[in-house]
């Protein structure tokens, strides 16, 4: 009985040396050139990665500095309502010492309305009248007096608001301006959806 593996033996021709040589060197190449490919897009993909670091720093200093200067322009702002407050309360301090000085002189003119039923005792009553138009002259003094400050709590006041204005506009370059590198870098490296 012959064996059927030495049959199959003797019908394949045999492969050469050279054959085996070039076959390796082939399945070597092969390999080298995946290796360099691999390395290429390694080397593309660490690249691409270092970008987008740089990027995402840039980003967010960016941020960063943005954050800080609404802060301060917040601070400001603050500090400037914090006058107005105060300018608002001396107003009504004033409105309401006026508010005294109209009482004060609303008696008076009840007083000086009952001269008319007290006509017997005029002589009387006259000096009591140059009393009270004495008094009613101190209470326009204090009145105009609370009026000329009520007057510079105002002017204050607009001044203020001119400044929260001036402020707030201030504010509005800087952001525009610290926006300006973030479109900058958006137009360069613009990000996927």
């Amino acid at each position: 009985m012959t064996d059927p593996i030495s049959d199959i033996d003797d019908n394949q021709p045999e492969v050469s040396n050279q054959q085996l040589v070039r076959a390796a060197r082939s399945f070597e190449a092969i390999l080298i050139s995946q290796i360099q490919i691999q390395d290429k897009l390694g080397d593309g993909l660490k690249a691409n990665t270092r970008v987008g670091m740089i990027v995402l720093g840039l980003i967010a200093v960016s941020i960063l500095i943005l954050l800080f200067t609404l802060s301060s322009q917040i601070n400001r702002i603050s500090g400037v309502v914090l006058d107005m407050n105060t300018n608002f309360n001396t107003v009504t301090l004033q409105m309401d010492q006026m508010t005294i000085s109209i009482d004060s002189m609303a008696q008076r003119v009840a007083l000086l309305e009952l001269m008319d039923k007290q006509m017997e005792v005029m002589d009387d009553e006259m000096n009591n009248m140059l009393d009270d138009i004495l008094v009613m002259k101190t209470s326009m003094g204090s009145i105009t007096k609370h009026v000329s400050s009520m007057r510079q709590n105002v002017a204050n006041m607009s001044m203020s608001m001119d400044h929260v204005n001036n402020e707030v506009q201030i504010m509005s370059l800087d952001m525009g301006h610290m926006s300006q590198p973030a479109r900058t870098l958006n137009k360069i490296f613009p990000m996927m959806p």
